[in-house]
Protein backbone atom coordinates (compact mmCIF):
# COMPACT_ATOMS: atom_id res chain seq x y z
CA UNK A 1 0.00 0.00 0.00
CA UNK A 2 1.19 3.72 -1.19
CA UNK A 3 0.35 6.95 0.45
CA UNK A 4 0.60 10.17 -1.65
CA UNK A 5 0.62 13.47 0.67
CA UNK A 6 -2.38 16.19 -0.20
CA UNK A 7 -0.17 19.48 -1.13
CA UNK A 8 0.99 21.25 2.22
CA UNK A 9 1.44 17.79 3.93
CA UNK A 10 4.61 16.33 4.72
CA UNK A 11 3.62 13.24 6.70
CA UNK A 12 0.58 12.07 8.84
CA UNK A 13 0.32 13.80 12.61
CA UNK A 14 1.54 12.23 15.34
CA UNK A 15 -0.87 13.67 17.70
CA UNK A 16 -3.99 12.13 16.00
CA UNK A 17 -3.15 8.68 17.97
CA UNK A 18 -6.50 7.01 16.84
CA UNK A 19 -7.11 5.42 13.61
CA UNK A 20 -10.98 4.82 12.79
CA UNK A 21 -11.80 3.08 9.61
CA UNK A 22 -14.80 0.89 7.75
CA UNK A 23 -14.96 -2.83 6.98
CA UNK A 24 -17.41 -2.98 4.07
CA UNK A 25 -20.37 -5.09 4.92
CA UNK A 26 -24.10 -5.15 4.50
CA UNK A 27 -25.80 -1.75 4.57
CA UNK A 28 -22.61 0.54 4.31
CA UNK A 29 -23.02 1.27 7.52
CA UNK A 30 -18.98 1.14 8.57
CA UNK A 31 -18.54 3.76 5.44
CA UNK A 32 -22.10 5.70 6.73
CA UNK A 33 -20.30 6.44 10.06
CA UNK A 34 -17.00 7.19 8.64
CA UNK A 35 -18.57 9.88 6.82
CA UNK A 36 -20.34 11.35 10.00
CA UNK A 37 -17.20 11.58 11.82
CA UNK A 38 -14.69 13.42 9.00
CA UNK A 39 -17.99 15.68 8.44
CA UNK A 40 -19.07 16.59 11.96
CA UNK A 41 -15.00 16.45 13.00
CA UNK A 42 -14.26 18.76 10.83
CA UNK A 43 -11.43 16.50 9.83
CA UNK A 44 -9.30 17.72 6.60
CA UNK A 45 -8.06 15.73 3.91
CA UNK A 46 -4.48 14.34 4.34
CA UNK A 47 -3.36 11.73 1.84
CA UNK A 48 -4.56 9.34 -0.88
CA UNK A 49 -3.53 6.00 -0.56
CA UNK A 50 -3.17 3.73 -3.28
CA UNK A 51 -3.62 -0.48 -2.67
CA UNK A 52 -3.98 -2.40 -6.39
CA UNK A 53 -6.39 -5.09 -4.03
CA UNK A 54 -9.47 -1.98 -3.90
CA UNK A 55 -11.58 -1.37 -7.15
CA UNK A 56 -10.93 2.46 -8.88
CA UNK A 57 -13.82 4.58 -8.54
CA UNK A 58 -14.22 8.50 -8.91
CA UNK A 59 -16.55 11.03 -7.32
CA UNK A 60 -17.48 14.48 -6.63
CA UNK A 61 -17.15 16.41 -3.44
CA UNK A 62 -18.26 14.12 -0.08
CA UNK A 63 -18.43 16.43 2.33
CA UNK A 64 -19.01 19.82 1.04
CA UNK A 65 -20.43 22.20 2.62
CA UNK A 66 -20.97 22.92 -1.24
CA UNK A 67 -19.86 21.27 -4.28
CA UNK A 68 -16.22 22.73 -5.25
CA UNK A 69 -15.04 19.96 -8.07
CA UNK A 70 -12.89 18.23 -5.14
CA UNK A 71 -12.47 14.59 -6.14
CA UNK A 72 -13.46 11.91 -4.06
CA UNK A 73 -10.87 8.54 -4.68
CA UNK A 74 -11.55 5.24 -3.40
CA UNK A 75 -9.35 5.44 -0.03
CA UNK A 76 -8.23 8.51 1.62
CA UNK A 77 -6.98 9.36 4.90
CA UNK A 78 -8.50 12.58 7.00
CA UNK A 79 -6.97 14.43 10.41
CA UNK A 80 -8.82 16.07 13.38
CA UNK A 81 -5.63 17.15 15.58
CA UNK A 82 -8.66 18.67 17.47
CA UNK A 83 -10.01 15.58 18.41
CA UNK A 84 -6.75 13.29 17.70
CA UNK A 85 -8.40 11.05 14.98
CA UNK A 86 -7.05 9.85 11.72
CA UNK A 87 -9.87 8.53 9.34
CA UNK A 88 -9.73 6.65 6.62
CA UNK A 89 -12.72 6.01 4.47
CA UNK A 90 -12.64 3.13 1.81
CA UNK A 91 -15.77 4.27 -1.19
CA UNK A 92 -15.11 0.81 -3.13
CA UNK A 93 -15.06 -3.27 -2.55
CA UNK A 94 -11.70 -4.95 -2.31
CA UNK A 95 -11.36 -7.50 -5.66
CA UNK A 96 -12.76 -11.08 -5.07
CA UNK A 97 -10.39 -13.25 -3.12
CA UNK A 98 -8.39 -10.52 -2.05
CA UNK A 99 -9.71 -9.57 1.30
CA UNK A 100 -6.95 -11.09 3.33
CA UNK A 101 -3.95 -9.86 1.12
CA UNK A 102 -5.52 -6.74 1.52
CA UNK A 103 -5.74 -6.82 5.07
CA UNK A 104 -2.18 -7.54 5.49
CA UNK A 105 -1.51 -4.60 3.84
CA UNK A 106 -3.79 -2.24 5.74
CA UNK A 107 -2.53 -3.67 8.88
CA UNK A 108 1.24 -3.30 7.75
CA UNK A 109 0.24 0.10 6.80
CA UNK A 110 -1.32 0.76 10.05
CA UNK A 111 1.97 -0.64 11.71
CA UNK A 112 3.95 1.70 9.97
CA UNK A 113 2.72 4.94 10.92
CA UNK A 114 2.42 3.94 14.50
CA UNK A 115 -1.05 4.68 15.41
CA UNK A 116 -2.11 3.34 19.29
CA UNK A 117 -5.57 2.19 18.60
CA UNK A 118 -7.34 1.45 15.63
CA UNK A 119 -10.95 1.29 15.69
CA UNK A 120 -12.94 -1.02 12.56
CA UNK A 121 -16.52 -0.07 12.11
CA UNK A 122 -18.90 -2.18 10.28
CA UNK A 123 -22.23 -4.02 9.98
CA UNK A 124 -23.84 -7.64 10.31
CA UNK A 125 -26.68 -9.29 8.99
CA UNK A 126 -29.20 -8.65 10.76
CA UNK A 127 -30.79 -12.50 9.24
CA UNK A 128 -27.85 -13.54 11.75
CA UNK A 129 -29.01 -12.48 14.63
CA UNK A 130 -29.80 -14.91 17.02
CA UNK A 131 -31.33 -13.47 20.05
CA UNK A 132 -33.07 -9.69 19.94
CA UNK A 133 -32.99 -7.60 23.27
CA UNK A 134 -34.68 -4.07 22.23
CA UNK A 135 -33.97 -2.80 25.74
CA UNK A 136 -29.99 -2.76 25.51
CA UNK A 137 -27.63 -1.00 23.77
CA UNK A 138 -27.16 -2.96 20.00
CA UNK A 139 -23.98 -2.74 19.37
CA UNK A 140 -21.22 -5.77 19.76
CA UNK A 141 -17.39 -5.40 20.02
CA UNK A 142 -14.83 -7.52 19.41
CA UNK A 143 -11.52 -6.51 20.62
CA UNK A 144 -7.57 -7.27 20.97
CA UNK A 145 -7.23 -6.52 24.37
CA UNK A 146 -7.50 -9.82 25.64
CA UNK A 147 -7.57 -13.45 24.15
CA UNK A 148 -11.23 -14.05 23.64
CA UNK A 149 -11.98 -10.79 22.41
CA UNK A 150 -13.34 -8.99 25.57
CA UNK A 151 -12.79 -5.25 26.66
CA UNK A 152 -13.54 -3.58 29.99
CA UNK A 153 -14.34 -0.27 28.84
CA UNK A 154 -16.50 -1.40 26.08
CA UNK A 155 -18.40 -3.83 28.40
CA UNK A 156 -18.53 -0.56 31.01
CA UNK A 157 -20.02 0.94 27.97
CA UNK A 158 -22.94 -1.70 27.57
CA UNK A 159 -21.37 -2.89 24.20
CA UNK A 160 -22.01 -6.83 23.90
CA UNK A 161 -18.80 -8.60 23.06
CA UNK A 162 -19.34 -10.56 19.53
CA UNK A 163 -20.33 -14.11 21.27
CA UNK A 164 -19.82 -15.69 17.64
CA UNK A 165 -15.86 -15.28 18.05
CA UNK A 166 -14.29 -18.32 18.91
CA UNK A 167 -10.48 -17.99 18.33
CA UNK A 168 -10.33 -22.21 18.58
CA UNK A 169 -13.22 -21.97 16.30
CA UNK A 170 -11.74 -23.33 12.41
CA UNK A 171 -12.65 -20.37 10.58
CA UNK A 172 -10.95 -17.96 13.42
CA UNK A 173 -7.88 -19.89 13.76
CA UNK A 174 -7.69 -20.43 10.32
CA UNK A 175 -8.01 -16.35 9.71
CA UNK A 176 -5.26 -16.16 12.59
CA UNK A 177 -3.02 -18.63 10.93
CA UNK A 178 -3.34 -16.68 7.56
CA UNK A 179 -2.57 -13.44 9.21
CA UNK A 180 1.10 -14.37 10.23
CA UNK A 181 2.06 -15.78 7.10
CA UNK A 182 1.00 -19.60 7.92
CA UNK A 183 -0.44 -21.41 4.61
CA UNK A 184 -3.02 -24.46 5.31
CA UNK A 185 -3.92 -26.65 2.16
CA UNK A 186 -7.31 -25.67 0.90
CA UNK A 187 -8.99 -28.90 1.03
CA UNK A 188 -8.36 -28.93 4.72
CA UNK A 189 -11.30 -25.72 4.86
CA UNK A 190 -12.88 -24.86 1.87
CA UNK A 191 -15.82 -27.41 1.36
CA UNK A 192 -19.04 -25.72 1.16
CA UNK A 193 -20.63 -28.94 2.59
CA UNK A 194 -18.96 -27.91 5.74
CA UNK A 195 -19.78 -24.87 6.31
CA UNK A 196 -21.91 -23.84 9.94
CA UNK A 197 -23.33 -20.67 10.72
CA UNK A 198 -20.52 -19.20 12.81
CA UNK A 199 -18.16 -19.27 9.66
CA UNK A 200 -20.29 -16.27 8.54
CA UNK A 201 -18.52 -14.00 10.94
CA UNK A 202 -14.73 -14.61 10.05
CA UNK A 203 -15.09 -14.80 6.42
CA UNK A 204 -16.26 -10.87 6.43
CA UNK A 205 -13.78 -8.12 5.93
CA UNK A 206 -14.18 -6.76 9.71
CA UNK A 207 -12.39 -10.17 10.86
CA UNK A 208 -9.66 -10.14 8.53
CA UNK A 209 -8.68 -6.67 9.04
CA UNK A 210 -9.17 -7.53 12.91
CA UNK A 211 -6.94 -10.61 12.91
CA UNK A 212 -4.36 -8.78 10.56
CA UNK A 213 -3.77 -5.91 13.07
CA UNK A 214 -3.73 -7.95 15.92
CA UNK A 215 -0.97 -9.87 14.38
CA UNK A 216 1.04 -7.20 13.92
CA UNK A 217 0.91 -6.24 17.49
CA UNK A 218 -1.49 -3.01 17.21
CA UNK A 219 -4.61 -2.74 19.61
CA UNK A 220 -7.74 -3.29 17.67
CA UNK A 221 -11.24 -2.93 18.06
CA UNK A 222 -14.18 -3.87 16.17
CA UNK A 223 -17.51 -1.62 16.57
CA UNK A 224 -20.45 -3.81 14.90
CA UNK A 225 -24.07 -3.00 14.11
CA UNK A 226 -26.69 -5.89 12.76
CA UNK A 227 -28.84 -4.36 10.23
CA UNK A 228 -30.29 -4.80 6.58
CA UNK A 229 -30.17 -3.60 3.58
CA UNK A 230 -32.14 0.00 2.65
CA UNK A 231 -31.63 3.36 4.78
CA UNK A 232 -28.93 2.92 7.23
CA UNK A 233 -28.40 6.38 7.77
CA UNK A 234 -29.90 5.84 11.89
CA UNK A 235 -27.73 3.33 12.45
CA UNK A 236 -24.47 4.69 10.91
CA UNK A 237 -25.42 7.66 13.91
CA UNK A 238 -25.60 4.67 16.56
CA UNK A 239 -22.30 3.23 15.32
CA UNK A 240 -20.54 6.98 14.96
CA UNK A 241 -22.00 7.59 18.04
CA UNK A 242 -21.13 4.59 20.21
CA UNK A 243 -17.08 5.10 18.32
CA UNK A 244 -17.50 8.61 20.35
CA UNK A 245 -18.22 7.19 23.29
CA UNK A 246 -15.38 4.89 23.39
CA UNK A 247 -12.68 7.70 22.60
CA UNK A 248 -13.81 9.71 25.13
CA UNK A 249 -15.43 12.42 22.67
CA UNK A 250 -18.80 14.36 22.74
CA UNK A 251 -19.94 15.13 19.42
CA UNK A 252 -22.10 17.66 21.29
CA UNK A 253 -18.17 19.47 20.77
CA UNK A 254 -18.20 19.13 17.36
CA UNK A 255 -20.63 21.85 16.92
CA UNK A 256 -22.13 20.35 13.97
CA UNK A 257 -25.36 21.74 12.39
CA UNK A 258 -27.80 18.81 13.29
CA UNK A 259 -29.03 17.70 16.67
CA UNK A 260 -26.54 15.87 18.60
CA UNK A 261 -24.02 18.00 16.97
CA UNK A 262 -23.08 16.44 14.40
CA UNK A 263 -23.13 17.57 10.31
CA UNK A 264 -24.81 15.85 7.39
CA UNK A 265 -22.37 15.44 4.65
CA UNK A 266 -22.49 16.93 1.11
CA UNK A 267 -22.45 13.46 -0.71
CA UNK A 268 -25.72 12.29 1.69
CA UNK A 269 -28.24 14.23 -0.29
CA UNK A 270 -28.51 12.07 -3.06
CA UNK A 271 -28.02 8.96 -1.28
CA UNK A 272 -31.66 7.57 -1.05
CA UNK A 273 -33.63 10.15 -3.77
CA UNK A 274 -35.98 12.73 -2.66
CA UNK A 275 -38.30 12.03 0.08
CA UNK A 276 -42.10 10.14 -0.32
CA UNK A 277 -44.65 12.04 -2.04
CA UNK A 278 -46.73 12.08 1.00
CA UNK A 279 -49.93 12.52 -0.69
CA UNK A 280 -49.91 9.09 -1.78
CA UNK A 281 -50.55 7.57 1.64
Amino acid sequence: MEMSLEGGFTNLSDDCSTLLLPALSIGNVGQLAIDILVSSSGAKRVAFLDEPSVLPCVGNDAYGPVPEGILALPLEAYESPQHSLTLIQQRSPVLKGMMVEFAKNFARFISSIKKKHVLILSSLDSGRRKIFDPSSIQIHYLSSSTDDGTDKSCEELGFKKLEEYNPSQRRWKHLADLAVGNTIPEDELDVEDELVDDDYYAGLPFAALFSCCKAQGVKVTCLLCYCSEGDNTRDSFQLADAACKLLGLSPENFNGNEPGGWTIPLSWMSVYGPPPDVSMF
